[in-house]
């Protein structure tokens, strides 16, 4: 539905957007993750109209974007701060697009009060924002974008401004609510999980450029370079060169702890340079330290309710190796452990030369 080809964008000496190409589907929720000043907010401004590519085109159903008004374009845009009208009403801040394009009055009160119930506030219509809570004021913001019935809706970090109850209720929110409708949703954000819970797919952003545009799961367990696999979800990460001895599958070799099991990304040559990537989770922890892949010893323990985080210090390895057990964990900082895991639930990853 929407097709975005080579678009690039400069601030002065700052690259901002480079050469960025994405397709995105008719009903898809697709979100921008990245860390912040990487470009997913100016690729978002360019699709509303508030900014200008140095280059590149963008189509809407085949058809030219770029060369209309914003207020032409069939795309709604809800703002992080919401940016509701203090002085109005629930009711009259959601009219308010319908009665600048000057629709019949009973037309507007019609979609107006079905917008109002879809997103559960058909009580408080009366009420003004000072009067509502932040899970309330983002409703209300939601609203006012989909009453118009946009071909697209952008948003832009949707749920910052929320506490983490409340943000994790409004995560399903959305989702129920853009399949109800059926409106192609674009979010931008930062955060992680944010992205994962809510998107069919993800585009992953760094410094203007695009790394990996994939579905959630696929991203997680197969991150196709270095800076996906540290950015998305906790990962541990060991550099070193392809290595093709483990039974005819690349492994990595390290030079302190010699060969380490995974399974290659795509073609890798024997000697290129790489990395190991192994999720906390996907890591076995063992008494008997000389089981393991790898020995350490203990140094923290993390109890989060439904799953615990254990520090591990591996002699030789920079950062701590994280493991990730269900339940409150049954070891105690200095025990010696061994850490282990299985060749498929590692991956190797091409470091660009």
């Amino acid at each position: 539905m929407l097709k975005i080809d080579r678009v690039s964008r400069r601030f002065g000496d700052v690259v901002a957007l480079d050469q960025v190409s994405l397709e995105i589907r008719q009903g898809e929720f697709f979100a921008l993750l990245g860390p912040s000043g990487c470009g997913k907010t100016t690729l978002l401004r360019i699709l509303a109209g508030f900014e200008t590519p140095d280059g590149g085109t963008v189509t809407l159903d085949g058809a030219d974007l770029l060369s209309r008004q914003p207020n032409r374009r069939p795309i709604s845009m809800m703002f992080q701060s919401y940016a509701l009208f203090p002085h109005m009403t629930v009711t009259k801040n959601v009219a308010y697009g319908l009665e600048r394009e000057r629709l019949p009055r009973q037309e507007v009160r019609k979609r107006v009060g079905e917008v109002l119930e879809t997103v559960g506030l058909s009580d408080l219509g009366g009420r003004k924002p000072a009067q509502l809570s932040g899970g309330q004021r983002q409703r209300v913001a939601l609203a006012r974008s989909i009453v118009k019935r946009p071909r697209l809706l952008l948003l832009d970090e949707p749920l910052s401004a929320l506490d983490k109850k409340v943000r994790a209720d409004m995560q399903l929110e959305l989702k129920r609510l853009q399949h109800e409708v059926g409106i192609t949703f674009v979010v931008v954000t930062h955060d992680q999980e944010e992205a994962m819970s809510l998107a069919d797919r993800i585009a992953v952003f760094d410094r203007g450029s695009v790394r990996q545009v994939d579905e959630p799961v696929a991203l997680y367990e197969r991150p196709r370079t270095p800076f996906v696999a540290d950015f998305v979800g906790a990962n541990n990460l060991f550099e070193g060169t392809a290595d093709g001895v483990l039974g005819g599958t690349v492994g990595l070799r390290t030079a302190e702890f010699g060969v380490l099991p995974g399974t290659p990304l795509g073609e890798l040559a024997g000697g290129a340079k790489a990395l190991l990537g192994v999720r906390p989770e996907k890591v076995e922890l063992r008494e008997d330290a000389a089981a393991g892949v790898l020995q350490g010893s203990v140094i923290d323990v993390s109890f989060y309710g439904g799953v615990s985080h254990i520090s591990v210090d591996v002699p030789g390895h920079v950062k701590p190796v994280l493991v990730a057990v269900q339940g409150a964990g049954s070891v105690r900082p200095g025990a010696k452990v061994g850490l282990h895991w299985r060749r498929q639930d590692a991956v190797v990853i091409p470091v660009a030369q």
